[in-house]
């Protein structure tokens, strides 16, 4: 009952300051709850300091909006070589953020060491408020809130990263998936956001893909569902990281476009590839397309198992924009079912900020505002 009052309340994240007020009378009818319930829910949600009122119209037309004072959530994205921190209030919009480098391959406690300075940063430019709860992506499969393999993600493993970081960022701490966190950006905030299914790739120095179907997050029975980047398109293939061999990652990631391109452009970044494709060389063009044709093949097992409203490319892969999506499309519809085969694969809106602001979205879901409340009876 709490938590549907605060969905009603806070409304759509990137709506703008238009929508963050709700008269009681219109939390009812959002709601479902009797008006006389509502009026007791604002009442002990406004002692507790969550929301504040504005008279207008009668007791029960008051305006209702989330307190200053209400808190914060955090977001936090760690990757292979960053980490990404954001804050956000209890609707989950974003206040702040950061970005950092991080030593490849750091160890989870360096890692953490540095997601916490960087909060610490963010939050003493804001007033001051508690907070709440903390969701954290990570590039790995997660069962519990442990990474579920050394050999995708080095330097975790091991490791109960939930209680890691609680005790490394003094807050509740959810932990996630990074592509999950992606999937649930986009459907909420982005490209696929008047889709009720989606699936989204995250393509960085990992492949990973993140499920949303009939609007909700799907996990799996023990939290690896949507791994396509280890997805086998030729068990004869070069070796992955994981241990098999042909696996989508080993075609498809940017570190194998940087290998393709090593000896033409050496230590370039993808990004610097993609503008030498663009420039009009052919090997870039052609490792990149390359990169994008496995692609589609794997897309094409997906869209004829799940049948997705639309296929979202997110990372640091979007950045090559169509030059991937053309030919992620040709090998689609290579592959797939005359009536999936033309599903539309787009490139992510929200770009390298995807999972961070899933995070944000993830951690205000969780915080509970019952436990604001404890003690009283909302029906009183």
């Amino acid at each position: 009952m709490l938590d549907a009052l605060r969905r009603a309340a806070v409304s759509d994240p990137l709506d703008g300051d238009e929508h963050d007020d709700f008269s009681q009378a219109r939390l009812a009818r959002e709601t479902g709850l009797a008006p006389a319930t509502v009026s007791n829910i604002v009442r002990d949600l406004t002692r507790a300091g969550v929301l504040e009122t504005v008279p207008g119209g009668g007791r029960r037309g008051s305006v209702v909006r989330l307190s200053d004072t209400a808190g914060y959530v955090a977001g936090l994205d760690f990757g292979h070589s960053h980490v990404g921190v954001a804050v956000g209030d209890l609707a989950g919009r974003l206040l702040a953020e950061d970005r950092r480098a991080l030593a490849p391959e750091p160890d989870h406690a360096r890692a953490l060491a540095t997601a916490r300075l960087m909060l610490d940063e963010l939050l003493a430019g804001l007033p001051i408020a508690p907070l709440r709860r903390v969701a954290m992506g990570l590039p790995a499969p997660i069962q519990g809130s442990a990474v579920g393999s050394a050999s995708i993600f080095p330097g975790w493993e091991g490791v109960d990263t939930g209680t890691a970081a609680e005790d490394a960022l003094g807050a509740p701490v959810t932990v996630e998936n990074d592509a999950n966190l992606g999937a649930v950006a986009e459907h909420r905030l982005g490209v696929a956001r008047l889709r009720e299914s989606s699936f989204f790739v995250k393509i960085s120095h990992g492949v990973g893909g993140g499920m949303i179907i009939h609007d909700r997050l799907f996990r799996g029975a023990t939290g690896s569902a949507g791994e396509i980047g280890h997805l086998t398109l030729d068990e004869q293939g070069p070796l992955c990281r994981c241990g098999s061999r042909g696996c989508l990652e080993a075609y498809a990631s940017i570190e194998t476009v940087q290998q393709m391109m090593s000896g033409q452009l050496p230590e370039a970044q993808f990004g610097e590839i993609v503008d030498a494709a663009h420039a009009g060389s052919v090997a870039a063009r052609r490792a990149i397309e390359d990169a994008g044709l496995h692609l589609g093949w794997a897309l094409a097992s997906i869209v004829n198992l799940l049948n997705p409203g639309v296929v979202v490319i997110g990372g640091t892969m979007a950045l090559a924009g169509d030059l991937v999506l053309e030919s992620a499309r040709i090998g689609l519809r290579r592959h797939a079912l005359d009536s999936v085969a033309l599903t539309p694969v787009v490139v992510s809106e929200l770009g390298n900020r995807a999972s961070l602001l899933g995070a944000l979205l993830v951690a205000a879901d969780e915080v509970d505002l019952a436990e604001e409340t404890s003690g009283t009876d909302p029906d009183d």
